[in-house]
């Protein structure tokens, strides 16, 4: 799905443990038009926005998080991974893309394994921890338009939370090529590395919060007005984190936890 080369993100997906209330979250909040994949072993809606092509799937299978029954519980957890989003980087061979990924330092979480009909993709995770997956489509599948203009409803920046920002950096440059923007100086918090694919910024690295318990990777979707939406994230059982502030450049961003506890952002332009 991808030439070999630009390596961008191909698409992304949400395992979540309420996949219907997870749908009508988004749709809700997003604008969403959704359908089912097909699939006899497990609930799966592809995403689309309006009438084109399908950007996104949510799946069910993610574990419950039981809330604390009083002050100082703890939170059982059970043996699927927490609700989270996913995203998939493009690559033309998936099995060499994983073993060099290895033998830099990453794991392979699941497959290489053929979807049927789909492609072939294989789960993965970064030396520091942070999830994400490589995907291959079907032979004839045209890599996606990497458009400089955030359409609505779909995603806008990429944000690693890293260990280290900096060696994160050099790990996804050495692997998928991709190249050094602007870097902004966040004070305490550190840098904040932009990052750019075929010479389009299409994301940043930092170095985590201490308070972060684990590295990841968190997806901006876009949306036209940044208060409503926060509204709207408020409304529907969704959490504010961050926000809605500005970033450099004017544009307005905040960061969310949707109802199950997965975390996403939403940008906005100025």
């Amino acid at each position: 799905m991808t030439d070999g080369n630009r390596h961008p993100f191909v698409w992304y997906e949400l395992l979540t443990s309420d996949p219907e209330a997870a749908e009508a979250f988004y749709t809700g909040l997003l604008g969403w038009t959704l359908r089912d994949a097909g699939m006899k072993e497990m609930r799966y809606s592809l995403v689309s926005v309006g009438d084109g092509a399908p950007i996104a799937g949510i799946m069910g299978g993610a574990a419950c998080v039981t809330p604390p029954a009083q002050e100082g519980a703890q939170s059982s957890v059970g043996q699927q991974p927490p609700p989270g989003w996913v995203g998939y980087v493009g690559t033309a061979q998936v099995d060499a893309s994983a073993q060099q990924l290895v033998q830099a330092g990453g794991a392979v979480l699941f497959g290489p394994q053929d979807i049927p009909g789909v492609g072939r993709f294989a789960m993965m995770r970064d030396p520091q921890g942070a999830v994400f997956a490589l995907f291959h489509g079907l032979p004839g599948d045209r890599p996606p338009a990497l458009g400089t203009e955030p359409l609505p409803g779909h995603v806008a920046w990429h944000e690693l939370h890293a260990v280290d920002g900096v060696s994160a950096f050099d790990f996804y440059a050495a692997q998928f090529g991709w190249t050094k923007d602007a870097a902004i100086d966040m004070g305490p918090m550190g840098i904040y590395q932009l990052f750019a694919i075929d010479g389009v910024s299409r994301g940043g690295m930092m170095t985590k919060m201490p308070e972060a318990p684990q590295p990841y990777w968190l997806f901006y979707f876009s949306v036209p007005d940044i208060q409503a939406a926060a509204e709207r994230v408020k409304a529907t059982g969704g959490r504010l984190l961050l926000g809605p502030q500005q970033v450099p450049g004017g544009s307005w961003i905040l960061n969310a936890m949707d109802p199950q506890g997965a975390l996403f952002g939403l940008t906005a332009p100025a």
